[in-house]
């Protein structure tokens, strides 16, 4: 027992730093081509990836024990990331609906997202496993977070694809909005969790 633990915690702590990694590389890729193509919904999947990015630092503080006895304050700053960003969103989609601005198309965009869906699996169910096994409460929601990046790259995806193959213009935006729904579902979640006895 003594030696899985230590296992347990380093694959936690590398998958973590691999999420990290893609999410950089992700954020460089996203947000040129959501300004390039003028995409509410890239752009939203882009601070989806800032998040993830801060969620990830936040968890790998927490597991090297530099944020040893901060659980819950690691949880609340993963759910006030996730509020923001649905708030943010739902007014960029609402508008965009409104003005009824029709964005371009972004194939590197397309190609990043069909990637992200299938890595930020891979990573998600890494990190529910070792979360678990650990009985790491924030490594397990940090999982979580994981596999809605990859819902969200799935959703993302379909906006963006029936935008250049059918010319939906709304589609972007209604790609966006469901950002909103889970960005606030997974707040809301984390959120409990810090608050939770």
């Amino acid at each position: 027992m003594k030696n899985i633990l230590p296992h347990l915690l380093r694959r936690g702590i590398f998958l973590e730093y691999i999420t990290l990694a893609w999410n950089i590389v992700g954020l460089g890729i996203m947000m040129p081509a959501a300004i390039h193509a003028r995409s509410v919904a890239l752009a939203g999947f882009g601070l989806d990836s800032l998040i993830e990015i801060g969620a990830s630092t936040v968890v790998i503080w927490e597991l090297t024990g530099a944020g040893m006895g901060r659980e819950k304050k690691a949880l609340r700053m993963i759910g006030a990331a996730f509020f923001a960003l649905a708030v943010y969103i739902l007014l960029q989609s609402s508008y965009v609906l409104i003005t009824r601005f029709h964005p371009g198309v972004s194939p590197m965009g397309i190609v990043w997202l069909v990637l992200t869906f299938a890595v930020m699996l891979m990573l998600a169910a890494g990190k529910a496993r070792a979360g678990a096994a650990l009985g790491n409460v924030v490594l397990q929601t940090e999982g979580r977070v994981t596999m809605v990046d990859a819902y969200l790259a799935g959703a993302t995806l379909v906006g963006l694809a029936l935008n250049a193959a059918l010319g939906w213009w709304w589609a972007d935006p209604m790609a966006g909005l469901v950002i909103v729904f889970y960005g606030f579902q997974e707040g809301r979640h984390a959120w409990s969790e810090a608050n939770a006895e």
